[in-house]
């Protein structure tokens, strides 16, 4: 449970981290296009999504955290875009610009170091939603393996015994 929901938060930020950068940075037209097509994938429920993912590719660890990562995208994109919008106005940023530094390195070195709080929280927030929903998938049958001790799968084999043995 605990890597699935690692993993399923890591990949999300990385993707979702470079969406949010790229259009709060550069903003207008990319940061329209980005975030139009972010809300596209908003708009579609998580726990759903992920239940058509792991119907349509099978039920294993990695179509899992595949589904869990893509229904997570949106929100951290949206925290990295806020919070590269708020920084990259800042006086730090327009010296990197002054001393002709690339719009690569002002992002990658100077912007996202300092937007990193808000990620982290969302982070650690996100670890035991992903834990949860594969532990929900799970108990569906749509999780991990059923060999595996996870939440879930433990939950689906104990209802088996709640009709005959309810203590």
């Amino acid at each position: 449970s605990l890597v699935v929901g690692t993993v399923a938060t890591l990949v999300p930020i990385v993707i979702g981290g470079i969406l949010g950068a790229l259009s709060g940075y550069y903003g207008k037209k990319i940061d329209n296009i980005i975030m139009r097509l972010l809300d596209v994938l908003y708009a579609v429920p998580g726990m759903l999504l992920a239940i058509a993912i792991v119907a349509a590719f099978g039920a294993n660890t990695m179509n899992l955290i595949l589904a869990l990562s893509i229904g997570a995208v949106p929100m951290y994109a949206r925290t990295v875009r806020a919070t590269v919008m708020s920084i990259s106005n800042q006086e730090f940023v327009e010296a990197a610009k002054a001393c002709g530094a690339k719009d690569f390195t002002i992002v990658f070195k100077h912007i996202i170091p300092n937007s990193l709080a808000p990620i982290i929280v969302r982070a650690t927030l996100g670890i035991g939603g992903a834990v949860l929903s594969t532990s929900a998938l799970s108990y569906l049958g749509l999780g991990v393996e059923p060999h595996i001790p996870e939440w879930g799968n433990i939950l689906k084999i104990g209802s088996a015994y709640l009709e005959t043995s309810p203590y």
